[in-house]
């Protein structure tokens, strides 16, 4: 180290020495102008602490968000796991549990959609929960109503319009979720009729309150064991942690 990064760093810490012990002592003008060119002269001489410090910063924030969505996750384990309004695929009864949270407009849901049928696929003891997330605006909102109307008319149908729909290239609406809908046999005025008697308002008011909770800001995002996982991860990804939880009874053993 060189006499004046010396000068500096025994300068910092005196610095902070008397502002931790003594914070009615003022440095004046003059020192604050040089502890300024110090910090300044460091800084420029050492500009990997500055990656550091982000990098802190990042580990930090990170680590406050899964301790968040533990936290949430243990405090609303019925409601995540076993709420009656939500669809389930795959295994009823599987001894491992996958939730979802997404929105029909989310490109990344869309993406993961092949994940979730790999995994159902090569995996006949998973239980993989839909969870409604509309977050994407007032078309999202309205294409999810249509698909709770879908849950209560003909839940039988729901896996088919769920792919279908999610599948699709163009923005989901109330106008393609219905498309669909009928497609699939369901008569429009029964949809229509269902929406209006039976909103879905306080499912998504949940879905929302679950989410703000565990720290959920956007879709997809995946909920097993205690553990949540934030984005289109990949089919890997989550079945590596499906086995986790058989292993360990964590997504992270």
């Amino acid at each position: 180290m060189t006499h004046t990064l010396k000068t500096l760093a025994t300068s910092s810490m005196l610095a902070l020495a008397v502002f931790s012990a003594a914070p009615a002592v003022a440095l004046d003008e003059q020192q604050k102008k040089e502890m300024g060119a110090f910090i300044r002269e460091y800084l420029i001489e050492n500009p990997e602490i500055l990656i550091e410090a982000q990098n802190a910063l990042e580990a930090k924030q990170q680590s406050k968000r899964v301790e968040q969505s533990m936290k949430g996750i243990a405090d609303n384990r019925q409601q995540i796991f076993s709420s009656p309004t939500d669809i389930t695929l795959g295994n009823p009864k599987g001894d491992v549990t996958v939730v979802e949270f997404f929105d029909y407009n989310c490109g990344y849901c869309k993406r993961a959609l092949s994940d979730m049928d790999d995994i159902l696929a090569k995996d006949n003891n998973v239980r993989f929960i839909l969870k409604e997330f509309p977050i994407l605006g007032p078309d999202s909102l309205a294409a999810h109503r249509v698909a709770n109307a879908v849950r209560l008319l003909a839940p039988e149908k729901y896996a088919q319009f769920h792919r279908t729909l999610l599948g699709a290239e163009e923005h989901a609406s109330e106008a393609t979720a219905v498309a669909v809908a009928t497609s699939l046999g369901l008569s429009e005025a029964a949809i229509r009729k269902s929406m209006a008697e039976k909103p879905n308002d306080d499912i998504v008011r949940q879905a929302y309150q679950l989410a703000n909770s565990i720290g959920i800001t956007g879709t997809p995002t995946y909920i097993l064991g205690d553990e949540a996982v934030f984005g289109a991860v990949g089919s890997e990804v989550i079945e590596e942690k499906v086995a986790n939880v058989r292993a360990c009874g964590k997504a992270t053993c």
